[in-house]
């Protein structure tokens, strides 16, 4: 054979993983060691701001535009609606303490799913993996993706909803245009994440200053007697906190990138306690800010939020509000796709997921199958997607695993002693989130059963169908199937496996 042409490739420096599976083509490319070559693997290129800008950027996006008026109905009065805002900001940081914690100790990509194998071995980390890369991951964003077109189609429709077939392919080619972007350069995903998180703070800004101008100008009535009418019910309360958690979702997206991250000891925790406070500050405001403007009635009955705020308070500049949620929407989907990709990656690289969605471009070092993966299923979500059901969906089976990656923290503090932790974080509080996941769960479905939570269960626990017979025994007819499609696979994404990097 012709020197540089492909070659089977038996002795990849991963091959006990490759082996298993099936064997894969080495495209001709520098080694690590030659002049200007790279190794295959995923390179350190995100930095302290791009770090924050990935948080920060993926919590605020389209739950803060989208999830005052869930939040509001939940809790009846505006009074328990700011607390549950601030609430909700606390849990957030609670966790990404317990996740500061668990990224400095175990610095591998992945978020919870290197943190549940190292504490409950691969049965765990396996289910959250399926439910996460077939279901969580895609669902959000698909939502994000919605509301992106949502409002960026609302002004071609002055006075009316814009048709849905006209919102679905907008979202569709928001999808298509950031996994392009993703699987083109990781500088590139960052530089978008950066810019749009930028637009995002100062739309953040505007909306905030006008609120202040407005409580100045002494518009607090929507603000006074603010819980009366409130309702206590132990469900709704749950609910409440399902949505204002979407709008905080995001607080642990850091943790997916960590063999990404320079200096992960130093900027992952430095990241966190910036991002975090800095956004629940800002939804606090930003909700205070809706309420001198719009009368709970009001707000309940706008169908973009931010819209009518700007409308009635920035005209004839009102066209800046929805613009600028459109930037918000689409770095926050952009931020979406790069952790997604990376976990997919992982659970590839474990074993857990197909090889081929462990593989990199030779090109771009970047996991392009697993972003395209993550894009498909996510083009297949937007179809039949209800954006509220999608939520409820979303939170119910996430705040489970969120819940058992705190309790894993507990229990590697007796288990794995040895493990150095730059970063210590409180017993208390991993217990406390442990306990309000815990409830975070359970309270809705005893409030108002609904099939969505009986649906997800069963998903999650279907994973184990496919565990043991294709990856606790590995038949051997799976790799004769997937031997050619991997093959095939590799030649047309021009993707190799990763290189063990010293």
């Amino acid at each position: 054979m012709a020197k540089g042409s492909l070659r089977i490739r038996t002795d990849m420096p991963n091959g006990s993983t490759i082996n298993t599976q099936a064997p894969s083509i080495a495209l001709p490319h520098c080694q690590p060691g030659e002049k200007g070559g790279k190794a295959t693997v995923l390179h350190k290129e995100v930095g302290l701001v791009s770090g924050i800008s990935l948080i920060i950027g993926t919590m605020i996006g389209s739950g803060i535009f989208i999830s005052p008026k869930a939040v509001l109905l939940s809790t009846g009065a505006v009074g328990p609606c700011l607390c549950v805002w601030a609430a909700c900001g606390v849990l957030a940081t609670m966790g990404a303490l317990c996740y500061a914690e668990l990224g400095t100790m175990i610095t591998k990509s992945g978020g919870e799913y290197s943190y549940l194998m190292e504490a409950f071995g691969p049965v765990a980390a396996y289910l959250y993996s399926w439910t996460t890369i077939i279901i969580l991951k895609p669902s959000s964003f698909a939502i994000i993706s919605l509301s992106f077109a949502e409002y960026a189609s609302t002004p071609f429709y002055p006075g009316c909803t814009p048709p849905v077939v006209v919102t679905k392919c907008l979202a569709a080619a928001c999808i298509l245009m950031i996994v392009l972007v993703n699987c083109l350069s990781v500088k590139l995903a960052s530089y978008v994440q950066n810019f749009f998180t930028a637009a995002k703070l100062l739309i953040i800004v505007v909306i905030v200053v006008a609120g202040i101008v407005l409580l100045a100008q002494g518009n607090t009535k929507n603000l006074s007697n603010s819980f009366e009418g409130a309702s206590t019910s132990f469900g709704s309360i749950g609910l409440a906190f399902y949505n204002g958690l979407w709008a905080y979702d995001g607080w642990n997206q850091l943790n997916f990138i960590t063999e990404e991250l320079k200096n992960p000891y130093r900027n992952l925790p430095l990241a966190i306690i910036i991002g975090i406070p800095l956004v629940s500050a800002c939804y606090v405001l930003v909700n205070i800010a809706y309420f001198t403007a719009m009368t709970t009635t009001e707000l309940l009955q706008s169908p973009a939020v931010a819209v009518t705020f700007g409308d009635r308070v920035l005209y004839p500049l009102s066209w800046v509000v929805p613009l600028f949620v459109v930037f918000s929407t689409f770095g926050a989907a952009n931020g979406s796709c790069f952790t997604a990709g990376r976990l997919t990656y992982v659970a590839g690289r474990e074993g857990h997921m197909v090889k081929i969605l462990s593989y990199i471009s030779l090109k771009n070092y970047t996991p392009s199958p697993a972003l395209i993966f993550n894009g498909m299923l996510t083009v297949l979500y937007i179809m039949p997607a209800d954006i509220n059901t999608l939520i409820n969906y979303f939170s119910f089976a996430q705040w489970a695993f969120y819940g058992l990656t705190a309790l894993s923290l507990i229990v590697m503090r007796f288990t794995r002693k040895e493990l150095k932790r730059p970063v210590k974080c409180p017993l208390p509080i991993a217990g406390l989130v442990v306990i309000i996941s815990c409830y975070l769960v359970l309270a809705p479905i005893i409030d108002k059963p609904e099939l969505e939570y009986l649906y997800c269960t069963i998903f999650i626990i279907s994973g184990l169908l496919f565990y043991f017979p294709f990856v606790h025994r590995k038949f051997s007819w799976t790799r004769r199937i997937m031997r050619p499609i991997t093959m095939q696979l590799q030649l047309l994404m021009e993707v190799v496996p990763p290189e063990k990097s010293e």
